[in-house]
């Protein structure tokens, strides 16, 4: 009998064990993060379309921010959320891009 008894809660536990780490992954998959090089953050599929339009949304010339933003998410496949800042979160191939003019590109 309590050999039955240990062997459940075992089993249990096992269940418990497996429902966090199925969690885990979907939290991942959700995000779709994956860990690059230099700490950038790289996705496997990035819609930088609709993620500029978003970080762009509120900017005074939304039509250059989004050009920019386009040609940011393409080079280091990293929008930052949010409309502004947070820029460190794309490593420094987004916080070190700059114009002809030494200007920072990515907005």
């Amino acid at each position: 009998m309590g050999i039955r008894v240990l062997l459940l809660v075992t089993i249990m536990l096992f269940c418990i064990a497996e429902a966090s780490s199925d969690n885990k992954i979907f939290e991942h998959q959700h995000n779709q993060v994956v860990k690059g090089s230099a700490g950038r953050r790289l996705l496997p599929f990035l819609d930088c379309g609709g993620l500029c339009k978003e970080r762009c949304s509120l900017h005074s010339r939304p039509n250059v921010c989004t050009r920019a933003c386009g040609t940011c998410c393409v080079r280091c496949k990293c929008v930052p959320p949010g409309t502004y800042g947070n820029r460190e979160m794309c490593g420094t191939c987004y916080t070190e891009m700059t114009t002809h003019g030494n200007k920072p590109k990515c907005p």
